[in-house]
C-alpha cells in the first residue's frame, strides 16, 4: 500500500527523451520550481538553496555552451555521443541550475563554531533535497526530468554568462520538458540488503 507521497516520489524517474510538449505556462513551471525550493528543508533554516531557472533558448545556450566545454576534455572517439548527449538535454522546455549559497554556509560556520566542519557537508544535503523536491514536483505536473552534473567545467561560463553572484556555488543542472518515451521497469535490490529494523 503507497500513501500519496510515495505515490509522486515513485512518478519521479530520470527522462532523457525531452520534448517541448509541455501543456503548463511557463510561468506555472517557474511557481513550482520556486515553491519546491522554498519548502525543501535545511539544516538550521539556512535556505542556503539557490536556483536559476532557464527556458527556451536560454536553456540551448547553457547546452551549447557546455558542449563547447566537454569538446577541449572529451577523447575524439568518445565526442559524438558526448554532444547527442547535450542535445537530448536542449531538447526539453528548460533547466533549473541549482546552487548553494557560500555566504550563508560561512555565516552558519562563524554562528555555530562548534558544527563548522558540519556544514558543508550539510549544505550538500540541502542541494540534495531541493532538487529531490523539483524533480518530484515536476514528475507530479507531467514534466520529465534528469539529474546533471557539470560542475566544476561549467561553473565559469554560468557565472559570467547569467551573471550569478561569485558566492552561489553550482550543484547540478536538471534539464526538463515532455516525455517523449515510456519509462522502463525500475529494478530495487533486496530488502536484506539494504534495512535492518530493531524494534524494543
Amino acid at each position: 500500500m503507497m500513501n500519496q507521497a510515495l505515490e509522486l516520489f515513485a512518478k519521479r524517474r530520470t527522462q532523457y527523451a525531452l520534448g517541448k510538449n509541455v501543456s503548463l505556462p511557463q510561468s506555472e513551471i517557474e511557481q513550482i520550481i520556486k515553491q519546491a525550493v522554498r519548502l525543501a528543508p535545511s539544516s538550521f533554516n539556512s535556505q542556503s538553496s539557490r536556483a536559476v531557472i532557464l527556458f527556451g533558448a536560454e536553456s540551448v545556450k547553457f547546452w551549447d555552451a557546455t558542449r563547447e566545454i566537454l569538446r577541449g576534455v572529451t577523447p575524439a572517439d568518445k565526442f559524438d555521443s558526448t554532444s547527442k548527449k547535450m542535445d537530448s538535454f536542449a531538447a526539453g522546455v528548460g533547466t533549473v541550475l541549482f546552487f548553494e549559497d557560500q555566504d550563508t554556509i560561512k555565516k552558519l560556520q562563524a554562528d555555530f563554531p562548534l558544527y563548522a566542519d558540519a556544514f558543508p557537508k550539510f549544505a550538500e544535503h540541502s542541494a540534495g533535497m531541493a532538487q529531490f523536491a523539483v524533480w518530484t514536483a515536476l514528475a507530479a505536473a507531467g514534466i520529465g526530468a534528469s539529474l546533471q552534473h557539470y560542475s566544476p567545467l561549467v561553473d565559469e561560463m554560468v557565472q559570467k554568462t547569467w551573471n550569478v553572484p561569485a558566492n552561489w556555488q553550482l550543484s547540478a543542472q536538471m534539464p526538463f520538458g515532455s516525455n517523449e518515451a515510456p519509462f522502463g521497469d525500475k529494478s530495487f535490490i533486496d530488502d536484506s540488503i539494504r534495512f535492518k529494523t530493531f524494534a524494543g
